[in-house]
């Protein structure tokens, strides 16, 4: 049902934990299955330095939570814009149907804690 890379990012996920003084911080979650993904971003010369998760959910979404972290890494903010929920279904080599909708909500995430960075330096300007 789950592809290699799936189970390895849901057996091993990376970048598990929170940035207590992150830059910017992103929620997303779908109440109709439970899962809540929350993103964690340090911005160091419009990069993103450090990125961190902690997510409540099925097997399928920690691994895109994973997955997101290690491929946003070292990118400028607008390259990390341009992940979306589908790329990372597919550097998971796939995710079944049914958990396409619910589970892959990491790039939003991402973006909401982008967005949320970008707020905050609106407001200290």
């Amino acid at each position: 049902m789950y592809s290699e890379k799936v189970m390895d990012h849901f057996s091993n996920p990376r970048n598990v934990g929170e940035i207590p003084d992150a830059d910017g911080v992103g929620t997303v979650g779908n109440p109709v299955c439970g899962d809540v993904m929350k993103i964690f971003i340090k911005v160091e010369d419009n990069r993103l330095k450090d990125i961190k998760f902690k997510t409540f959910g099925c097997g399928a979404a920690i691994a895109t939570s994973s997955m997101v972290t290690e491929m946003a890494r070292g990118k400028t903010l607008d390259e990390a814009l341009e992940i979306s929920n589908k790329t990372v279904a597919e550097a998971l080599d796939g995710l079944p149907p049914q958990k396409m909708h619910c589970s892959n909500l990491a790039a939003d995430a991402l973006h909401a804690a982008i967005d949320d960075y970008r707020q905050k330096q609106t407001a200290k300007a």
